[in-house]
């Protein structure tokens, strides 16, 4: 039973109370973990994608194979995803999690070790690769909403908030800490350290308390639950009007930032360090995204996150003009902020109103749609350019944010869904029980 974040013994001397590390009264010891893990793995995986494009040319390859090498990461994630949201929807969520995390540290593991070696070949890459991405399509469903699950219905937004902020945070320090490490001691030796942050990921994911969570009911078969799952998505308008505004969404905005972005600031903004500064600003707007729904709770949690998304029509705008690097560099920190909003209260809305037994499942279906046109859009970037321009190609990316994000607004459902701040429902509330309520007991039964 935890009796307190960061509570020193009553007998202890003053300097020692006012040292003990403290938490907020919500975050509990599974929440802690989950943080934790998520943040071990951001610092790994951001430097990672860094090493494996450095690893892949120096065993010769060239632009083309490194994003062969990328899309082999791509294909087994749209492929798994769906029955991997199947599988952590009939098994315990965390054993899943862990399974996965135990993949991607032996793929990354003996990645590392051939590089480091010098006898890497650009097919066991893509093996290695695609292994890595396997894991991925079953860890990424699993894991959602597992942090919503360690706290109390009125604290949710607020501790996801948090979590993201630590995410984000350790996205940007990674990709930071990787180049230079890379530059420093050389693609290898960062995979390895990828592999190692996995181990520890995975160790903390396996220390959850989850006792007395009651056994799993499973259906009738896989594909039987992946067609429950489908009726779930299908069954709410303002569910699937989201994930296939976000299937176009992603892809348009990878479109400009993969393709037309660093042909822009190669052309008129200087060069990769101007892009590069623009692109840190997008991430440190999503960690001041998350900084501000630390603090605001919108009533209507759809619409105010619906709205978010307008701002992402302006990066592509900004190319498509191009202005400056200040300006874009600005423009890119508010649409990142504005994303992280969306991500929230998209979180929160699931939460809410999936049935948490079917989480895994429907969570699968929204990966789906946030992954499966990227690539597509990417490979179709070049040829559109040199049809119509890369200026109207860019405008076009705008456009078709702002068409969909406007239609989007046009569901009842998106504009007049409300947060609740009901107790968590009866499967979550193993997970509940060591997050101490505002008097230190644990979490009350629930409603």
């Amino acid at each position: 039973m935890n009796h307190g974040p960061g509570a020193a013994p009553a007998d202890g001397p003053p300097s020692r109370r006012r040292l003990a590390p403290r938490r907020p009264p919500w975050a509990g010891r599974n929440y802690t973990l989950l943080t934790t893990a998520a943040v071990v793995t951001g610092l790994g995986s951001s430097g990672a994608l860094i090493a494996s494009a450095f690893a892949v040319l120096e065993a010769g390859g060239d632009g083309t194979d490194v994003g062969l090498i990328a899309a082999s990461r791509t294909v087994p994630l749209v492929l798994f995803l769906l029955i991997g949201g199947a599988v952590a929807d009939r098994l315990p969520r965390h054993h899943v999690m862990v399974a996965a995390n135990a993949l991607n540290c032996l793929s990354q593991g003996t990645f590392a070790v051939l590089v480091i070696s010098g006898e890497a070949r650009l097919w066991q890459m893509a093996v290695l690769s695609a292994l890595g991405g396997t894991g991925q399509a079953f860890f990424g469903p699993a894991a959602e909403g597992m942090v919503l699950a360690t706290v109390r219905s009125e604290q949710s937004a607020r501790a996801f908030a948090v979590f993201r902020m630590g995410m984000n945070g350790a996205h940007i320090g990674g990709a930071a800490l990787g180049g230079a490490l890379v530059a420093a001691l050389g693609p290898g030796w960062v995979l390895a350290v990828d592999a190692a942050a996995f181990a520890v990921a995975g160790s903390l994911r396996g220390l959850l308390d989850l006792s007395g969570m009651p056994e799993r009911v499973r259906g009738t078969g896989l594909f039987a639950d992946l067609r429950d799952g489908w009726r779930e998505v299908t069954g709410r308008p303002w569910l699937w009007s989201v994930i296939v505004q976000f299937a176009v969404v992603n892809a348009v905005v990878a479109a400009a930032e993969a393709v037309y972005g660093p042909l822009v600031a190669e052309e008129h903004l200087g060069g990769a360090g101007p892009w590069g500064v623009a692109l840190a600003a997008f991430g440190a707007g999503t960690v001041g995204g998350a900084l501000l729904m630390t603090r605001w709770q919108p009533r209507r949690i759809l619409l105010a996150g619906a709205l978010c998304v307008f701002p992402l029509a302006l990066p592509s705008a900004a190319l498509a003009v191009p202005v400056t690097a200040g300006p874009l560099t600005a423009v890119m920190f508010g649409s990142g902020l504005a994303v992280e909003v969306f991500a929230v209260t998209w979180m929160m809305a699931l939460h809410q109103e999936v049935p948490e037994e079917k989480f895994s499942r429907v969570s699968a279906y929204d990966w789906l749609g946030s992954v499966a046109m990227v690539p597509v859009a990417t490979a179709l970037a070049g040829p559109v350019e040199a049809l119509i321009g890369r200026s109207a190609a860019l405008w076009g990316c705008s456009a078709l944010i702002v068409a969909l994000t406007a239609a989007v607004l046009c569901v009842p459902g998106v504009r007049n869904l409300e947060r609740r701040t009901t107790a968590a429902p009866p499967l979550v509330q193993p997970l509940l029980k060591d997050s101490p309520g505002p008097s230190g007991d644990s979490a009350p039964s629930p409603s």
